[in-house]
């Protein structure tokens, strides 16, 4: 039928992760931004191979359709944080 919430564990679908995958995923997730983070990479996969290894950990323990999303939301966050910042700036010299 449909996906029920309260059903029984045998009836799971087995393509959704589990709890620990998807920690394992966040974690990996974690691990390659603070990778980036270090090297001053905004958008992922143009930092060479200076994180690869942490980028193969990650592609490999999420879903590509995170990885996509979570990549994705790295550069929207970052944008957000320079307007953000662009505005203040133009707000403190607006009210001198």
């Amino acid at each position: 039928m449909g996906w029920w919430p309260f059903g029984d564990s045998s009836s799971a679908d087995p393509s959704l992760p589990t709890r620990q995958e998807r920690q394992k995923c966040w974690e990996s997730r974690d691990a390659y931004f603070a990778c980036l983070d270090g090297v001053g990479v905004v958008n992922a996969g143009t930092e060479g191979k200076v994180c690869a290894a942490e980028n193969r950990v990650y592609e490999k323990s999420c879903a590509q359709s995170w990885v996509t999303y979570f990549n994705e939301r790295r550069k929207l966050a970052f944008r957000q944080k320079d307007m953000i910042a662009q505005a203040n700036a133009q707000n403190a010299t607006a009210k001198r």
